[in-house]
């Protein structure tokens, strides 16, 4: 057995993994869901509350300029290296710009702060571009998932932060002191930043040539290289359909619930500590599970964990609402979801070149929720059509195709999964 990757996943490593994984999660909810619960109690239009989802459009489309953060830091950020000399400047901005968005007041300047909160947005996603790339530098294709797991224990924290934590404070302090706070908890990524250890890639393109060079080595051979693979659009369509069962069977979660005649007091103590406590544990038993069975496998043992937690959407639509039921539903569905996730992003991971980090990596997460976004418009119809019972076997059914693929991959490709010489 190899032992060599063992000393590289240290306390040390994971414990900064997992502190980049709140940097990465602190922003989210205050472009999202904390966002919209400061304009709802400023009494702004449900129709503006509705638009600021507009402002988590970054996420989706940070693809776009993924290539540019492949290229060297400028000017004398380039001595922190590739990864870092980005890292550190866009984590100081992104404080930079929740200081000011607590400046903001809804009541008399609403289209300033959605400027704000989409340059935010846009911080976020590229530091999540960075830190991603920096995460599958460092660390080995066999300890990614135990990488991605401590960076999910950061990521959800975080998100407990920024949005129960966020509107506790603002209650007791008010809107721009809760969002100071929030401001001086995003000072972690930088200190982060400036504390880890650049990884090293040999052979990492370095910048300079003509702007045709540029364009080719930034832009078209990455999206190149990822389709030379052996077997390319197999792993493309796993990409696509890999999570659509669950993702369609959440889409229509709370209607559910409701149709159903659960109290959203009920709904919500559910999804409260039990849902957190499930998904951490998910997240940790990622990692053990892909060491243990290895990626291929794993990812087939997550889909039908998967498969299970939506099983249990059909036992409460036989059942009617049992309290008990609900809150084995939610937890199974949140150590699942993430375990799930987890075990995804390392397979993703795993398909990056080393020369293209970042935009193979931004190109693929954003390729993943392309089929759900697609077909989701479609849930409400097809829980209509079929009843509930029948709608969450359609998601049970959902999940074959992923699993089917992956099989065929791994009997096509027995002693791994395929992947460039490059990759890690």
């Amino acid at each position: 057995m190899n032992t060599e990757p063992t000393p590289r996943l240290s306390a040390r490593m994971l414990g900064s993994m997992g502190a980049l994984g709140f940097a990465s999660g602190l922003p989210l909810y205050l472009t999202f869901f904390t966002l919209q619960q400061w304009l709802a109690e400023t009494h702004v239009s449900l129709r503006a509350i509705g638009g600021a989802a507009l402002v988590g459009l970054p996420y989706i489309l940070k693809f776009v300029w993924a290539p540019l953060l492949d290229r060297p830091a400028p000017g004398p950020l380039r001595r922190l290296g590739r990864r870092r000399g980005w890292m550190l400047p866009i984590q100081l901005c992104l404080s930079a710009t929740i200081v000011l968005l607590s400046r903001s007041d809804p009541g008399t300047a609403l289209a300033g702060i959605f400027a704000t909160a989409c340059l935010l947005a846009f911080l976020s996603a590229s530091q999540d571009i960075v830190i991603d790339a920096w995460r599958i530098e460092s660390f080995p294709g066999p300890l990614q998932a135990a990488a991605l797991g401590a960076y999910s224990w950061g990521y959800r924290i975080a998100m407990l932060c920024s949005g129960a934590g966020a509107i506790w404070l603002a209650a007791k302090i008010g809107w721009p002191r809760s969002l100071l706070s929030m401001a001086a908890l995003s000072l972690l990524g930088p200190c982060v930043a400036l504390a880890i250890g650049e990884p090293e890639v040999p052979g990492a393109l370095r910048d300079g040539g003509s702007w045709r060079d540029a364009l080719r080595h930034r832009v078209i051979d990455p999206f190149r290289d990822l389709l030379g693979r052996p077997d390319s659009v197999l792993v493309i369509l796993f990409v696509l359909v890999a999570n659509l069962g669950t993702q369609l069977a959440d889409t229509m979660a709370y209607p559910f619930y409701h149709a159903l005649g659960f109290a959203p007091t009920t709904v919500a103590s559910a999804n409260g500590v039990p849902a957190l406590v499930a998904a951490l544990a998910g997240a940790a038993a990622s990692g053990v599970l892909v060491a243990r069975i290895g990626l291929g496998r794993a990812l087939i043992l997550t889909a039908c964990v998967q498969m299970s937690s939506i099983l249990l959407y059909v036992a409460l639509a036989r059942s009617g609402p049992v309290p008990a039921l609900l809150l084995a539903k939610v937890t199974l569905e949140g150590f699942a979801e993430v375990m799930a996730a987890t075990t995804f992003s390392a397979y993703l991971s795993r398909l990056c070149s080393l020369n293209y980090t970042a935009t193979q990596f931004a190109l693929l997460s954003s390729l993943a929720p392309v089929a759900w976004r697609t077909l989701g418009g479609t849930t409400g119809i097809l829980a209509q059509h079929f009843g509930w019972t029948g709608f969450f076997l359609l998601g049970v059914a959902a999940c074959l195709p992923g699993i089917l693929i992956m099989l065929t991959l791994l009997r096509r490709h027995p002693g791994g999964l395929p992947r460039h010489a490059a990759a890690v």
